[in-house]
C-alpha cells in the first residue's frame, strides 16, 4: 500500500468507535471484579498493550515524513508497537525518531517493560487521535 497523506472523517471516526467499543467491553468486565488478582493485572496489561498495536495498525501506512520524527504521540505509538512486537514488551529505541521519555505521553525509557493500564492507554490514544487529526485529518485531503 502507498503512504497515506490523509484519512477520511469516516475512517478516523470508525477507528475511534472500534476502540471505544473495546474499552467499553473491558470496563464492563472490570467493573464486576470484587478484587484485582495477578491474573486480572496480567490480562489488563495484555489487553491495553494489544490496543496500542491495534492503534498502530489502523494508521500503519501514514506518511512518515508528514508524521515527523520529533517524539510526537504518533512516533510514540510507532516505537511502542515495534518494541512490543520485536523485543517482548521491552522499550527499544528507533534511531530515526527523537523520542524523549520526559516529553512523551507514557514516559517509557529504553529498557523499560511496557505494561499499559487503562489510564495510560486512554491518555496515549487521545493524544494519538489528536495528532492524527492535525497531521492526517480529512482537511488535508486533495
Amino acid at each position: 500500500m502507498l503512504s497515506v497523506k490523509s484519512y477520511s472523517r469516516e475512517y478516523i471516526d470508525a477507528c475511534r468507535a472500534r476502540l471505544d467499543s473495546q474499552l467499553a467491553a473491558y470496563r464492563a468486565v472490570a467493573s464486576n471484579r470484587t478484587t484485582t488478582t495477578a491474573v486480572d493485572e496480567a490480562f489488563d496489561v495484555a489487553f491495553f498493550n494489544n490496543l496500542v498495536l491495534t492503534l498502530e495498525v489502523y494508521f500503519l501506512h501514514r506518511m512518515r515524513g508528514q508524521e515527523k520524527k520529533n517524539g510526537n504521540p504518533l512516533n510514540e505509538v510507532r516505537v511502542l508497537a515495534a518494541s512490543m512486537t520485536t523485543a517482548d514488551d521491552i522499550m527499544t529505541s528507533d534511531p530515526t525518531i527523537n523520542l524523549d521519555p520526559a516529553k512523551s505521553i507514557l514516559g517509557y525509557a529504553v529498557g523499560d517493560r511496557i505494561a499499559l493500564d487503562e489510564k495510560q492507554f486512554v491518555a496515549l490514544s487521545d493524544a494519538f487521535f489528536a495528532e492524527i487529526e492535525t497531521k492526517f485529518g480529512p482537511q488535508l485531503a486533495p
